[in-house]
């Protein structure tokens, strides 16, 4: 393209100079010789130089061509038989007949046609999303893009078919009729759920094909949004709300069931402790029966001076031991006390494992006899 647009301003300096030359050369034979003079003089060696130089880079100018790496171009000749040649120009710098063939150019690279709701977004200004029915009944509006470029080799049949109209006459009609007939197979429900992604991949391949046969080679098909109707959206909206409270009921119920289980095994574990500190105890009071008074004793407080024990059991101590000695005041002893119990004495069988750590005090009653 550079080097083109160089030679036809060249070209076109070289022309302009020719002639700024002539009319110059004309005044001023006109001026010496009059005007059938100038005529006579008007062709010249430096005149027919200087235009033979204009001819020769105008005819460069449109002779040569530059086709960029990024483009192809499809020459359409009048000295060719069906009036183009049949194969492109590649990149780089390319020869064609003058006047008689002109080029063409297409670009190769990827190309991202999108429709979509946006107006910024999509080649359209204004809102271009699709809108379609699924097989329920419901409205859905789609935003596509699909990425493609053109095969050189079937750029000329591109050409033929569509020329620079490819993108408004063929591949948005195509995409717009494909994805409503597409959706048109599925449910709203379906749509809205892991079935998007057998939709997404069924049409890419439906574009793909329709494409492949027309000269384009698709890239990738993307469905990029689907909007619902408010009354869908707002119908899905309060369903998941109702199965989020249902899911957060499920899990506190699961949380008591742990509790509650968690409790149990605890009193179970509790109980099961007991059981055995009881059977222990049994054990160890079948084997040493005394094991029981001795306990009764040691928990006895330190300042109880005589106690009575039932009349079947023998003193566990010494009275006469109880007392220090006679009175001080030479007054005759305290007569003796007689003493009363109270509390019935505790079986084996009624003790658990704290009689063994500790007794309670017994509840005694003395009275004196005057």
């Amino acid at each position: 393209m550079l080097l083109d647009r160089t030679l036809e301003i060249i070209a076109l300096v070289t022309w302009v100079f020719a002639a700024v030359f002539v009319v110059l050369h004309f005044i001023r034979v006109a001026r010496q010789g009059g005007i059938v003079a100038a005529l006579n003089h008007l062709i010249t060696r430096r005149v027919v130089m200087l235009f033979s130089v204009a001819i020769a880079l105008t005819l460069l100018s449109n002779a040569l061509v530059f086709v960029e790496p990024q483009q192809v171009g499809v020459v359409v000749s009048l000295v060719s038989p069906q009036g183009y040649r049949d194969r492109p120009l590649r990149s780089g710098l390319r020869w064609i007949v003058p006047f008689l063939e002109e080029v063409y150019y297409y670009p190769i690279y990827f190309q991202t046609y999108t429709m979509s709701v946006k107006p910024t977004e999509g080649q359209n200004f204004g809102s271009d999303d699709i809108v379609a029915r699924t097989s329920d009944g419901q409205e859905v509006s789609l935003d596509t893009s699909v990425i493609f470029r053109i095969d050189p080799e079937q750029v000329i049949q591109i050409h033929i078919d569509w020329q620079d109209r490819y993108i408004t006459d063929f591949i948005r009609p195509l995409m717009r009729g494909l994805i409503r007939t597409k959706v048109s197979q599925f449910t709203v429900n379906e749509v809205n759920s892991s079935k998007r992604l057998d939709l997404e991949s069924d049409l890419s391949e439906e574009v793909r094909t329709a494409m492949e046969d027309k000269g384009f080679v698709m890239d990738r098909f993307l469905l990029r949004n689907i909007t619902f109707s408010p009354e869908y959206a707002a119908t899905v909206e309060q369903k998941q709300v109702a199965e989020q409270k249902t899911i957060q009921k499920e899990y506190e119920a699961e949380q008591i069931r742990r509790l509650a289980a968690g409790e149990a095994d605890r009193i179970k574990t509790l109980a099961d402790a007991e059981a055995q500190a009881l059977r222990v105890i049994a054990a160890e009071l079948a084997e040493r029966p005394d094991l029981i008074t001795y306990r009764y004793v040691e928990k006895l407080g330190p300042g109880i001076k005589v106690m009575l024990v039932p009349s079947d059991t023998p003193y566990l101590l010494p009275l006469p031991s109880l007392e220090d000695g006679p009175p001080a005041n030479g007054l005759p002893t305290t007569p003796p006390i007689t003493p009363t119990l109270t509390a019935p004495t505790p079986t084996p069988l009624q003790l658990s494992e704290s009689l063994l750590g500790e007794v309670l005090t017994p509840t005694l009653s003395l009275t004196t006899t005057p």
